[in-house]
């Protein structure tokens, strides 16, 4: 939607002209693209270093060593948590990250159970924000501070930059 049809050798030219070496595949589910290992791995030849984020409904193991993998995990407030890969979640690897983005108290307690069933010990960073305008920033730091969750705290920096409904940032 609003979106520009480009080939592989366009992307990675414009990619090129900006003069980055940091490349972060994202967009609705980006896997369902059958190309996107392929430009990944194109990215990465180049010097690229290249982040694919996903919502774990696609299986992750089709991507190119060396990509970081960002695995947004659907709580259930959000109507899609059924349609999770669990699988996934061995997949991961040190250098990759988990994000769950929490309405409310319901939310956070079945993201809790995940994480400490899943990544207690684990040494895949684990993330946590809000969903912008539902819950305070101040009460999921507090609930994860009480719980002491091996975690992080992570503002979606791009719905405070930019309108929130803007697309394609």
């Amino acid at each position: 939607t609003g979106g520009e049809t480009m080939s592989m050798e366009d992307i990675l030219q414009r990619v090129d002209s900006y003069g980055i070496n940091l490349v972060e595949l994202t967009g609705g589910e980006p896997l369902v693209q059958g190309d996107i290992p392929r430009l990944a791995t194109a990215f990465q030849e180049r010097g690229y270093q290249v982040l694919v984020e996903t919502n774990g409904t696609l299986d992750i193991s089709v991507l190119p060593e060396g990509v970081v993998r960002i695995m947004d995990i659907k709580c259930p407030s959000s109507g899609e948590s059924h349609c999770t890969m669990w699988e996934n979640i061995w997949k991961l690897k040190p250098c990759d990250e988990v994000k769950f983005v929490i309405s409310d108290r319901h939310d956070y307690e079945w993201a809790r159970g995940i994480i400490l069933e899943n990544f207690g010990r684990s040494k895949t960073k684990v993330l946590l924000s809000t969903v912008f305008g539902e819950l305070p920033s101040r009460n999921l730091v507090e609930w994860m501070l009480e719980d002491k969750l091996p975690v992080r705290f992570q503002l979606q920096l791009h719905k405070y930059i930019w309108p929130h409904d803007r697309r394609a940032v």
